[in-house]
């Protein structure tokens, strides 16, 4: 029989990722002899109430034709993400509506949630003790509301057995590939990439999607010292230097300086680089080794090495990525 997938809708959803497991589940294939051809899984979309409309984040609604009791006979439930969680959200808990239509889900169900629909998993208890991500715009915010769940923002998805979790929108379409993956093997999820147009991976993580300059200070002891660093980034910059335009020994300028920013200044100075390299591989054709000097780490390793650690890919594929488009 094929795996059985029920995709909760909620209202408030995203018509977007509501459509990404039909997409993708719905369109697997077998491929060895005894099931080519065939579907792998059947999909059925539910609602936590009976079968009717559900309202959505565009200016129409959907009607959905299973209640509740779908749930009950899931092999894999899906929450894709809503801007309507209400208490989920504000409160960190079900609705009564939501938890009743929880309490079909069988033991040993396996469990997916798409972008904030983490939230709803965090609320049911799913999650606590367990790595997650959510999107990243979210992630702030969800870790403050579940301190049990420990959150990595930087990921595109996590695989922690029967509770997997994806980071924002399109990162669904990561997440339900890797599960069709896992299922059924590379060739299966391949043929599905090819068929919707997408990568069957994607390099890196939702890092290198956020942008994180550092906030200034409107007044403080260490603004001149940054305002300096950052005309000079392409330079060399020692902490003495820096703590010499504030006329401070290296000690009470290094505590000072994390005192306002939050880091240490090393911290910051690479924190600079990293967005100077970025803005630069994003909007301009100089070669990696003109990034690498420009951006003041001096040579193409040291800037693959720093990329790779603040954003998870290497300036070659970060530059690929978001050049697309201009190409």
């Amino acid at each position: 029989m094929p795996h059985r997938i029920a995709v909760l809708a909620l209202d408030g959803l995203l018509p977007f990722e509501l459509g990404i497991p039909q997409r993708i589940f719905g369109r697997s294939l077998g491929s060895d002899p005894r099931t080519k051809g065939r579907n792998l899984y059947e999909v059925v979309t539910c609602s936590v109430r009976p079968p009717g409309p559900v309202r959505t984040d565009a200016d129409f609604t959907i009607t959905v034709e299973h209640g509740p009791e779908a749930l009950a006979t899931a092999d894999t439930v899906v929450i894709p993400a809503s801007y309507e969680l209400g208490p989920a959200y504000a409160e960190g808990r079900l609705t009564d509506e939501l938890a009743a239509a929880f309490a079909h889900i069988r033991p040993g169900t396996r469990m997916v949630s798409i972008c904030t629909g983490s939230y709803v998993l965090a609320a049911a208890g799913y999650l606590d003790g367990r790595p997650a991500t959510t999107h990243w715009s979210s992630a702030d915010h969800f870790q403050r509301l579940f301190p049990k769940v420990r959150v990595d923002p930087d990921v595109l998805f996590i695989d922690d057995g029967d509770v997997l979790t994806s980071a924002g929108v399109a990162a669904g379409i990561d997440l339900c590939l890797h599960i069709v993956r896992r299922d059924h093997g590379t060739a299966v999820a391949n043929d599905v990439a090819r068929r919707t147009v997408v990568p069957p991976h994607r390099d890196g993580g939702q890092a290198q999607y956020i942008q994180r300059p550092v906030p200034e200070t409107q007044f403080a002891a260490t603004t001149t010292a940054r305002a300096w660093a950052l005309g000079r980034l392409e330079r060399p910059i020692l902490l003495r230097d820096m703590a010499q335009q504030e006329s401070m020994s290296v000690r009470t300028f290094t505590r000072r300086f994390r005192e306002e920013v939050g880091v240490s200044p090393v911290q910051w100075l690479t924190r600079q680089r990293v967005e100077r390299a970025r803005q630069l591989l994003e909007s301009t054709d100089l070669s990696i080794d003109q990034v690498a000097r420009n951006a003041g780490f001096g040579t193409p390793t040291s800037l693959r090495q720093h990329l790779q650690a603040a954003l998870g890919v290497s300036p070659t594929a970060y530059r690929r990525t978001f050049r697309a488009g201009r190409a």
